[in-house]
C-alpha cells in the first residue's frame, strides 16, 4: 500500500502550537505516472487561489496563490476561519456562502473584495467558486474555494456603470452652470471624494473664451465656480471650496492645464514641497487642503472645440486608494461628455442671445401715445429662461395727432418666430406710414406674409421662418374721439369705458395672415370712445389656457381692468399676476390705452369754396390762428403750406374743400377734399411753370404726406413748436 503523508502546523487558542497530520492511500492510482507530484503541482501552482476549509470552516490546505489575494501567508491560515485574514463584513458572507454549499453539496459562486499583497493601496475584487468535498458515502467532508482576481472585469463594469450615469445625469439642461454642477455631483462619490468644477469667466455668460488664452501675453486666467460636491459637508464650507472668482496662480499647475489642456495626476499629493506651489504662495488654502484630509488629486481640463473652457479638479481622502492611470481616464470620459454638454448649452446661449437682441431691437423700447393716448405695455415669454417668442405690439404716431395701436402674434417661438416678428413689425410700420386704412393694412400684410413664406420655402439651405400669424391693427383719432380697427384672427380688444363697463366689440374676426385664404376680405368697424375710455389689445396667451376655457380668461380680464382708478403701469401689473400660473404655456402681450381727447381750443377748421379767391381766405384765416395760439414765427412758413396744399386742391378736385389746424406736440395743417387721387411730388424741369408745391411744402415741414378719406383724401404737413407751444 502506497501512502501519502502531510503535517502542516497548526495555531490554536492560547500560546500553545498544534500539528495537522493527513495520510491519503494511493495505493489505487497507477503506478506508471507520478500522480501525487502532478497533483501537488496543480494544487499548488495553480493560477488561482486554492483553499480548503472542513466543517468548522477552518482552513486545513492552502496554496500560495492565495498569500497575492490577500497578504496572509499560508501558515497564517491553517485552523483559522476567514475573518481573521478579511474584513468582518466580507468574511460574513463568505462564510454563509461555504454553510449553504456544506448543507446542500451544490455549487456556489460569489464575489468579495480585498487588499492585494503586491499592491497594498489597491483593494482588489475576487470571484470565488465553492463546491464540497465529499467521502464515498456522500457524507460532507469539506469546502474548497477556488478565487480568482477579476478586479479588472469589476472595474470596467463600475467604468460602464458611471459613464452611463453620465449619459443620464450630465447635460439633463442647456444651462452651463447646472452642467458644471452635475458634474461634481455625479464624480461624488462615484470617482472621488471632492470635485470641484470651475469655467473660464465668460462661459457661465454664453461667451466662447478665446482661443488664444494659453497664450504668453494674455492676462492671467479667471474662473467662476460652476460646481462643487464633497462627501463631507463640512468641507464644502471650506473658502477655497465655495469662492465664485478663482484667479490660479500664474505657475500652479491648476493654470499650466489651462494653458496646456493636458490632464494631471497626483496620486500622493504633497502641499509642502509639491509643485502645485501651495505653500509658498496659498499657505492659507494650502493648510486648508491638508486639513481636509485630500491625498490624491487629479486635474483635467474641459476642453470643446479646441478650447479651454475650464477645469474639472478632483480629490480623495477617506478613500485611501490613490488615484491611478485608469481613475484619470475615466475622469477624462466624465469631463468630456460635460464638455459636449457645456459647448451645446454655449451655442444654445448663442442663439438665444442672438434671438434676445433681435426682439429687444424690434420691439418698441418706449412706448407713447402723444396727445392721443395714454399707454402701458407687458410681455411675458412663454419660457421665462430663454425670452424669446413671436408675440410683438407697437405704438405708431400717425399724421393729425392720431395713433395706431398693433398687437400680434406670430406662430412659434425662438429665433425663428422673433425674426419673422421683427419683419412683420417692420413692415406694419412702413404700411402705417402709407396712412392706410387698417382693413387695408391687414390685406397688405397678408400679401407681405405668404410672400415671405414662399421666398423662405424656395432657399432650402436655410431654416424655414414661422408661417402665420394674427394682428389686431387699431387707429384713434383724439380730435373726433372716434377708433378704426380690424383684426386677422386675432382676439377681440377689451373696451372698458369711463363707468367700468367692460365690451369686447363684435367685429369681423378676418383669417391670420399667411395662410392663403386672401378670397375673405378684412373688414374694420368704427367705435367712439370717449376721453378716458380704457382700451385693452393683448394676445391669446392672456386668456387662454390648457384647463380653462376662453371665457374664463376674458372674464378674469375683464375684473381686473374694471378698475378704472388704477394706473395703467398698476392695472398692467395686477393683469399679469392674475395669470393662473407665472409660467404661461404661450407668449402673453398686453397693450393698455387711456384715451385723451384734444380740447376744442387746439383745433381749428375751415370749409372753403373750390375757388382761387378761397387760397387768400385761407391764408388770413390760418395766420389769424397762430397769432391767437401766440405762434406768430410761423404764420410765414405757414402761409406758405396752407396756400401751396389749397391751391392743389382747387386745381385737381371739383368738390369742397376743408382746412384744418391742429395743435398738440407738432402744429399740423391738413386740406380736404373729394378727390382721392394721392398726390405725387416730381421734379420739375427749369422752363416748367408748375410742379414745385409739394416740393416747396416738403422744404418748409418736418413731414408731409397724404392718406386717404371717406368722401376723398387728407394731404397734410407738420411743423415743429417750441417747447412751451407744446404743453398746450
Amino acid at each position: 500500500m502506497k501512502m501519502t503523508l502531510r503535517i502542516s502546523l497548526l495555531w490554536g487558542q492560547g500560546a500553545g502550537t498544534r500539528w495537522l497530520v493527513s495520510v491519503t492511500d494511493i495505493g489505487t492510482l497507477s503506478s506508471g505516472v507520478p500522480n501525487g507530484a502532478v497533483r501537488e503541482s496543480l494544487l499548488a501552482h495553480a493560477p488561482v487561489g486554492i483553499a480548503v476549509y472542513d466543517p468548522h470552516l477552518r482552513c486545513t490546505w492552502v496554496n500560495d496563490v492565495m498569500e497575492r489575494h490577500d497578504g496572509t501567508p499560508p501558515e497564517r491560515r491553517f485552523g483559522r476561519r476567514l475573518r481573521d485574514s478579511l474584513p468582518a463584513v466580507e468574511a460574513q458572507a463568505l462564510e454563509v456562502v461555504m454553510r449553504q454549499v456544506l448543507q446542500s453539496g451544490t455549487t456556489m459562486v460569489h464575489e468579495y473584495r480585498a487588499w492585494s499583497s503586491t499592491v497594498r493601496r489597491r483593494e482588489h475584487a475576487y470571484s470565488a467558486s465553492f463546491f464540497c468535498l465529499q467521502d464515498a458515502d456522500g457524507t460532507a467532508l469539506a469546502v474548497c474555494a477556488m478565487s480568482v482576481d477579476v478586479t479588472g472585469n469589476q472595474r470596467a463594469r463600475e467604468r460602464l456603470a458611471i459613464l452611463s450615469e453620465a449619459g443620464t445625469r450630465i447635460g439633463s439642461t442647456l444651462e452651463v452652470m447646472r452642467t458644471g454642477q452635475e458634474l461634481a455631483d455625479l464624480a461624488v462619490p462615484l470617482l472621488a471624494d471632492h470635485a470641484v468644477v470651475d469655467l473660464m469667466e465668460s462661459v457661465p455668460f454664453g461667451v466662447d473664451p478665446s482661443a488664444g488664452t494659453g497664450k504668453a501675453n494674455d492676462r492671467p486666467p479667471v474662473l467662476r465656480r460652476a460646481g462643487v460636491a464633497s462627501i463631507d459637508a463640512g468641507v464644502l464650507t471650506l473658502p477655497w471650496m465655495c469662492e465664485e472668482v478663482i484667479r490660479p496662480f500664474p505657475t500652479s499647475l491648476f493654470a499650466t492645464a489651462l494653458r496646456t489642456g493636458s490632464s494631471y495626476l497626483e496620486p500622493a499629493l504633497d502641499t509642502h514641497s509639491g509643485p502645485w506651489g501651495w505653500a509658498l504662495h496659498e499657505p492659507v488654502s494650502a493648510q486648508k487642503v491638508r486639513d481636509s484630509g485630500i491625498h490624491s488629486l487629479m486635474v483635467v481640463p474641459i476642453r470643446a472645440r479646441r478650447c479651454v473652457l475650464g477645469l474639472a479638479v478632483f480629490g480623495r481622502s477617506e478613500e485611501q486608494t490613490p488615484f491611478q492611470e485608469d481613475d484619470l481616464l475615466l475622469a477624462e470620459e466624465l469631463v468630456t461628455r460635460a464638455a459636449l454638454s457645456l459647448d451645446n448649452a454655449l451655442q444654445y446661449a448663442h442663439q438665444r442671445t442672438a434671438a434676445l437682441t433681435l426682439q429687444r431691437d424690434m420691439l418698441p423700447r418706449h412706448v407713447g401715445g402723444g396727445a392721443a393716448l395714454d399707454v402701458a405695455s407687458r410681455y411675458v415669454p412663454a419660457d421665462m429662461d430663454h425670452g424669446v417668442g413671436g408675440d410683438w405690439f407697437d405704438v405708431i404716431k400717425l399724421s393729425g395727432a392720431r395713433v395706431a395701436l398693433v398687437v400680434g402674434d406670430v406662430v412659434g417661438h425662438g429665433i425663428n418666430a422673433a425674426a419673422t416678428m421683427g419683419r412683420m413689425r417692420t413692415a406694419v410700420r412702413t404700411l402705417a406710414d402709407m396712412e392706410l386704412p387698417p382693413h387695408e393694412l391687414l390685406t397688405h400684410l397678408d400679401d407681405t406674409v405668404r410672400r415671405l413664406s414662399e421666398e423662405d420655402a424656395d432657399a432650402p439651405d436655410q431654416n424655414p421662418a414661422a408661417v402665420g400669424a394674427t394682428c389686431l391693427y387699431a387707429v384713434y383719432d383724439p380730435v373726433t374721439r372716434r377708433c378704426t380697427m380690424a383684426r386677422a384672427g386675432h382676439p377681440p380688444p377689451a373696451i372698458i369705458d369711463p363707468q367700468g363697463r367692460i365690451t369686447f366689440p363684435d367685429m369681423p374676426a378676418g383669417a391670420p395672415l399667411g395662410l392663403g385664404l386672401g378670397l375673405v376680405p378684412f373688414e374694420s368697424v368704427e367705435l367712439e370712445l370717449p376721453e378716458g375710455t380704457l382700451f385693452a389689445l393683448y394676445t391669446d396667451g392672456l386668456v387662454e389656457s390648457r384647463d380653462d376655457d376662453i371665457d374664463v380668461g376674458l372674464d378674469r380680464l375683464g375684473a381686473v381692468l374694471a378698475e378704472t382708478s388704477a394706473s395703467l403701469e398698476d392695472l398692467c401689473s395686477q393683469v399679469i399676476e392674475s395669470l393662473p400660473t407665472q409660467s404661461p404655456a404661450d407668449d402673453v402681450t398686453l397693450l393698455l390705452a387711456r384715451t385723451r381727447g384734444l380740447e376744442a381750443a387746439q383745433v381749428a377748421s375751415w370749409d372753403l369754396p373750390n375757388d382761387p379767391a378761397a387760397v387768400h381766405i385761407a391764408r388770413q384765416a390760418a395766420a389769424r390762428q397762430l397769432s391767437y395760439w401766440g405762434l406768430d414765427h410761423l404764420v410765414t412758413t405757414e402761409e406758405l403750406i396752407v396756400s401751396e396744399l389749397v391751391t392743389n386742391a382747387i386745381r385737381y378736385s371739383g368738390g369742397p374743400i376743408r382746412l384744418r389746424l391742429i395743435q398738440h406736440q407738432v402744429l399740423t395743417c391738413e386740406v380736404s377734399d373729394s378727390n382721392s387721387s394721392h398726390p405725387r411730388p416730381r421734379q420739375p424741369h427749369i422752363m416748367d411753370e408748375n410742379g414745385r408745391g409739394l416740393s416747396l411744402v416738403a422744404q418748409l415741414s418736418r413731414r408731409w404726406g397724404s392718406r386717404s378719406a371717406t368722401d376723398g383724401k387728407v394731404v397734410w404737413a407738420e411743423q415743429d413748436l417750441p417747447s412751451k407751444a407744446v404743453a398746450f
